[in-house]
């Protein structure tokens, strides 16, 4: 079995306490078998307040308590069960996050979700183009996956040709598996129409709007120089999205959402800097955590997505 990961995945951190959107505040965090008979078997003082801290049922989870953060999130933003016992304490999808994982029959793909802050920096501030590192053999052959990893990989070569710009290359993509997307505020009320969390998303959805009456020459002047980072949003999204096909069979669907979620982020960044003169790295990486936590995090609004997009 092989194991497969892009270039940058060894170098991503926690940076915790130092985190503006904490994984453990909002979420429901569902705990494993095994984690949840490790967490009934403690006594003591740390015993006593994980059975309080824990749904019983179906699929337990942590109580989430004021603000919706995390009851084992103390209030210096660090997690008491790490201190306590250190990682090993952690639930699967705590221990995992911000990762995912796409598994094929020959390999493992590993990769970074951009919902993290953390990760979306590292992502998006990476200027070389992104290379998957592959470990351990195949000991067997799929013709299947073999055929979709390789129209992967023309697609990752298209993605980063910088003799083309960012917008050309979407073209291509698009022209490739004969989709035309149309424009971005199109897709805006069927965006309203899926599941939001954040209000913020659906003020930045709302600003949208003023795309259509928007001269964005000036942003795109500006970004002129960090074309890299759609590059980058561009081979992310193709890395994680496009190996779901062998299952479903739906390559359109899963480039098509790739690029269009590129081209909505980039009307995002121009309306933000029609209003404000100014768009920075950070505002990009708040941009893209925002779009990734209410997407990709949402099984229900990717297979809406995926589904209009077939």
């Amino acid at each position: 079995m092989q194991n497969v990961y892009p270039d940058y995945y060894p170098k991503f951190r926690c940076i915790a306490d130092q985190c503006r959107h904490s994984c453990c505040i909002g979420w429901e965090i569902d705990i494993d078998a095994q984690t949840l008979r490790t967490y009934r078997s403690m006594s003591g003082e740390m015993g006593e307040r994980l059975k309080y801290s824990v749904t019983r049922g179906k699929e337990p989870h942590f109580k989430l308590g004021q603000d919706e953060r995390c009851p084992f999130l103390n209030d210096r933003n660090l997690c008491d069960l790490i201190l306590f016992g250190g990682e090993e304490m952690l639930c699967q999808i705590c221990a995992d996050h911000p990762r995912f994982r796409n598994f094929l029959p020959t390999r493992t793909e590993t990769g970074l979700g951009l919902c993290c802050e953390a990760a979306a920096r590292l992502i998006l501030s990476q200027r070389e183009k992104t290379k998957l590192l592959i470990t351990g053999e195949s000991e067997m052959e799929n013709a299947e996956e073999r055929a979709l990893l390789t129209f992967r990989d023309r697609l990752f070569s298209i993605a980063q040709d910088r003799s083309r710009s960012v917008e050309a290359r979407e073209e291509m993509l698009l022209e490739l598996c004969g989709v035309h997307l149309g424009d971005v505020a199109q897709w805006v009320p069927f965006y309203l129409g899926l599941e939001r969390m954040d209000e913020a998303w659906t003020e930045r959805l709302n600003d949208l709007d003023l795309v259509q009456n928007l001269d964005v020459s000036p942003f795109l002047r500006s970004m002129s120089l960090r074309e890299t980072e759609y590059e980058q949003m561009l081979v992310y999204f193709l890395y994680r999205h496009v190996p779901l096909a062998y299952k479903d069979g739906d390559v359109v669907g899963k480039v098509a959402f790739a690029v269009l979620s590129v081209r909505l982020l980039r009307s995002l960044g121009a309306v933000q800097f029609a209003r404000c003169g100014s768009f920075t790295i950070d505002d990009q990486i708040e941009l893209a955590r925002l779009y990734s936590a209410e997407i990709e995090y949402s099984q229900e609004n990717l297979d809406a997505l995926f589904d209009a997009l077939c």
